[in-house]
Protein backbone atom coordinates (compact mmCIF):
# COMPACT_ATOMS: atom_id res chain seq x y z
CA UNK A 1 0.00 0.00 0.00
CA UNK A 2 1.68 3.16 -0.85
CA UNK A 3 0.49 7.28 -0.60
CA UNK A 4 -2.18 6.81 -3.35
CA UNK A 5 -3.43 4.20 -2.12
CA UNK A 6 -3.90 6.21 1.24
CA UNK A 7 -5.30 8.83 -0.36
CA UNK A 8 -8.46 7.10 -2.39
CA UNK A 9 -8.98 5.18 1.03
CA UNK A 10 -9.29 8.68 2.82
CA UNK A 11 -11.51 9.79 0.33
CA UNK A 12 -13.91 6.18 1.00
CA UNK A 13 -13.34 6.90 4.27
CA UNK A 14 -15.00 10.53 3.81
CA UNK A 15 -18.03 9.32 1.39
CA UNK A 16 -17.36 5.44 0.82
CA UNK A 17 -20.37 6.56 -2.07
CA UNK A 18 -17.89 8.82 -3.65
CA UNK A 19 -17.50 7.67 -7.24
CA UNK A 20 -13.87 7.56 -9.26
CA UNK A 21 -14.02 10.35 -11.35
CA UNK A 22 -14.52 12.33 -8.02
CA UNK A 23 -11.42 10.21 -6.60
CA UNK A 24 -9.46 10.57 -9.28
CA UNK A 25 -9.71 14.66 -9.26
CA UNK A 26 -8.46 14.78 -5.61
CA UNK A 27 -5.91 12.47 -5.68
CA UNK A 28 -4.51 13.14 -9.32
CA UNK A 29 -4.94 10.07 -10.91
CA UNK A 30 -7.67 9.28 -13.89
CA UNK A 31 -10.64 7.68 -13.31
CA UNK A 32 -9.82 3.91 -14.59
CA UNK A 33 -6.71 3.94 -12.12
CA UNK A 34 -8.60 4.97 -9.30
CA UNK A 35 -11.01 1.92 -10.33
CA UNK A 36 -7.80 -0.40 -10.37
CA UNK A 37 -6.42 0.69 -7.24
CA UNK A 38 -10.04 0.09 -5.50
CA UNK A 39 -10.27 -3.54 -6.98
CA UNK A 40 -6.93 -4.37 -5.83
CA UNK A 41 -7.32 -3.02 -2.23
CA UNK A 42 -10.70 -5.27 -2.37
CA UNK A 43 -9.29 -8.40 -3.63
CA UNK A 44 -6.08 -7.64 -1.38
CA UNK A 45 -8.57 -7.37 2.16
CA UNK A 46 -7.82 -3.97 2.70
CA UNK A 47 -11.21 -3.14 2.07
CA UNK A 48 -13.80 -5.33 3.44
CA UNK A 49 -16.77 -3.74 3.40
CA UNK A 50 -19.00 -0.93 2.29
CA UNK A 51 -21.70 0.39 4.99
CA UNK A 52 -24.08 2.30 6.35
CA UNK A 53 -23.54 4.60 9.65
CA UNK A 54 -26.20 5.99 11.76
CA UNK A 55 -26.00 8.71 14.43
CA UNK A 56 -27.47 6.96 17.14
CA UNK A 57 -28.34 10.58 18.71
CA UNK A 58 -30.87 10.88 15.80
CA UNK A 59 -32.15 7.14 16.67
CA UNK A 60 -31.98 8.14 20.22
CA UNK A 61 -30.09 5.29 21.41
CA UNK A 62 -28.19 4.69 23.87
CA UNK A 63 -25.12 2.91 24.62
CA UNK A 64 -23.16 0.61 27.41
CA UNK A 65 -20.16 -1.21 27.85
CA UNK A 66 -20.48 -4.43 29.54
CA UNK A 67 -17.41 -5.93 31.35
CA UNK A 68 -17.70 -9.47 31.59
CA UNK A 69 -15.59 -12.24 33.62
CA UNK A 70 -15.53 -16.01 32.74
CA UNK A 71 -15.25 -18.70 35.30
CA UNK A 72 -13.18 -20.88 32.80
CA UNK A 73 -12.02 -20.49 29.53
CA UNK A 74 -13.57 -23.36 28.19
CA UNK A 75 -16.73 -21.07 28.54
CA UNK A 76 -14.97 -19.09 25.63
CA UNK A 77 -16.57 -20.65 22.69
CA UNK A 78 -20.61 -20.43 23.56
CA UNK A 79 -19.83 -17.03 25.26
CA UNK A 80 -18.61 -15.69 22.06
CA UNK A 81 -21.56 -17.33 19.65
CA UNK A 82 -24.47 -16.34 22.37
CA UNK A 83 -22.78 -12.38 21.83
CA UNK A 84 -22.42 -12.78 17.93
CA UNK A 85 -26.83 -14.06 18.01
CA UNK A 86 -27.42 -10.84 20.25
CA UNK A 87 -28.87 -8.04 18.17
CA UNK A 88 -27.88 -5.51 20.73
CA UNK A 89 -24.33 -6.34 20.97
CA UNK A 90 -22.65 -4.75 17.98
CA UNK A 91 -18.81 -5.33 19.39
CA UNK A 92 -17.32 -7.77 21.67
CA UNK A 93 -13.73 -7.13 22.67
CA UNK A 94 -11.66 -10.33 24.03
CA UNK A 95 -9.36 -8.81 26.46
CA UNK A 96 -6.13 -8.71 28.89
CA UNK A 97 -6.83 -8.15 32.30
CA UNK A 98 -9.35 -8.29 35.06
CA UNK A 99 -12.30 -9.12 32.47
CA UNK A 100 -12.20 -11.45 29.92
CA UNK A 101 -14.33 -9.06 27.34
CA UNK A 102 -15.85 -5.56 26.98
CA UNK A 103 -19.02 -5.71 25.27
CA UNK A 104 -20.29 -2.90 23.27
CA UNK A 105 -24.49 -2.83 23.89
CA UNK A 106 -26.74 -0.30 21.78
CA UNK A 107 -29.93 0.18 22.83
CA UNK A 108 -33.43 2.32 23.37
CA UNK A 109 -33.18 2.90 27.23
CA UNK A 110 -32.85 1.71 30.59
CA UNK A 111 -35.31 -1.15 30.38
CA UNK A 112 -33.59 -2.37 27.33
CA UNK A 113 -30.32 -1.97 29.08
CA UNK A 114 -31.74 -4.40 31.73
CA UNK A 115 -32.95 -7.11 29.52
CA UNK A 116 -29.44 -7.09 27.85
CA UNK A 117 -27.90 -7.14 31.31
CA UNK A 118 -29.76 -10.14 31.96
CA UNK A 119 -28.89 -12.04 28.96
CA UNK A 120 -25.27 -11.39 29.58
CA UNK A 121 -25.73 -12.64 33.02
CA UNK A 122 -27.43 -15.92 32.10
CA UNK A 123 -25.18 -17.06 29.80
CA UNK A 124 -23.33 -20.15 31.49
CA UNK A 125 -20.09 -19.34 32.77
CA UNK A 126 -20.42 -15.51 33.04
CA UNK A 127 -19.26 -14.90 36.97
CA UNK A 128 -19.60 -10.80 37.19
CA UNK A 129 -19.83 -8.22 35.31
CA UNK A 130 -19.74 -4.08 35.27
CA UNK A 131 -21.24 -1.82 33.14
CA UNK A 132 -20.90 1.93 32.32
CA UNK A 133 -23.16 4.03 30.34
CA UNK A 134 -22.19 6.48 28.03
CA UNK A 135 -23.17 10.01 28.84
CA UNK A 136 -22.20 11.35 25.81
CA UNK A 137 -18.76 10.44 22.94
CA UNK A 138 -16.24 13.14 21.92
CA UNK A 139 -14.78 10.89 19.42
CA UNK A 140 -16.05 8.45 17.20
CA UNK A 141 -14.42 7.01 13.87
CA UNK A 142 -15.86 3.90 12.23
CA UNK A 143 -12.42 4.13 10.28
CA UNK A 144 -8.79 3.94 10.39
CA UNK A 145 -6.60 4.12 8.17
CA UNK A 146 -3.21 1.69 7.62
CA UNK A 147 -0.15 3.97 9.06
CA UNK A 148 2.55 5.11 6.77
CA UNK A 149 5.54 3.64 6.70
Amino acid sequence: MDDLDRKILSCLKENARANATEIGSRVSLSTSAVIERIRKLESSGAIRQYTLVLDPELEGSLAAFIHVRLDHPKYYEDFVAAVKAHSSIPECYYIAGEFDFILKVVINGGLSLERVLNDVKTIPGVSLTRTNVVLSTNKREVCTLPPED
